[in-house]
């Protein structure tokens, strides 16, 4: 079954805590929701480099701010667990499979 990547882009600080624990109850949700599927959780990830062959730029246009693997049958399926997941209310998640090599 391939893996694939939910790179999570954009988020925010919430206004208020009460705001902050509700999308915190609803991604745990959607952690146990997705049950064994997911077959690494993640990290939220701090402040990103771009780098190039012309060096390094701290910071990103569309930075990445955080990651979780799926394992499903197809994309289909990962995009349909992607859908679901609290963080399309405050940003965006790229997906994508996991080429073995």
């Amino acid at each position: 079954m391939p893996n694939y990547l939910f790179a999570f882009h954009g988020g925010h600080r919430f206004a208020t805590k009460k705001e902050g624990q509700a999308h915190m109850a609803a991604w745990m949700a959607w952690i146990k929701n997705t049950g064994d599927a997911l077959v690494n959780n993640g990290q939220p990830l701090g402040p990103s480099w771009t780098v190039g062959k012309s060096g390094a730029t701290e910071g990103a246009e569309n930075a990445i701010s955080g990651y979780a693997v799926v394992a499903v049958d197809n994309i289909d399926a990962a995009i349909a667990i992607a859908k679901a997941c609290p963080h399309t209310n405050i940003g965006t998640i790229e997906v994508a499979e996991e080429i073995n090599m």
